[in-house]
């Protein structure tokens, strides 16, 4: 790998971060705060995928205006308070409906990108 080709960024697609964000919650199985979860998305892709808090704060709100997630005030592990995501049943409803409709639009791009 080039230097050039470490540093780009993955751009991902719109609707796509949500849904990372739902799954990471669900894989962990606790709450975790913003950070947490941009850090357990960037170990997971293997440095892939790098969240930028600009990106996942406002995706975390829209989770929690639609009743995907709930967020609590709570202590961080450096003493901090911070603000931690849980799942709702809601969330866990939707999961399985984002990760199929992600599925299908990859096949799609896959069938375009790939050698006839």
């Amino acid at each position: 790998m080039t230097k050039e080709t470490a540093n780009k960024k993955a751009v991902l697609l719109p609707g796509t971060l949500e849904m990372l964000i739902l799954r990471s919650l669900e894989r962990n199985g606790e709450p975790m705060h913003g950070y947490g979860i941009a850090l357990y998305i960037k170990q997971i892709s293997r440095e892939v995928l790098r969240v930028e808090e600009g990106s996942l704060y406002p995706a975390l709100q829209r989770l929690a205006i639609k009743g995907l997630v709930k967020a609590e005030w709570n202590e961080s592990e450096t003493g901090r308070k911070a603000r931690y995501y849980k799942l709702t049943a809601a969330g866990r409803k939707a999961i399985s409906q984002e990760v199929a409709g992600f599925e299908k639009v990859l096949e799609a791009m896959l069938r375009v990108v790939q050698p006839a």
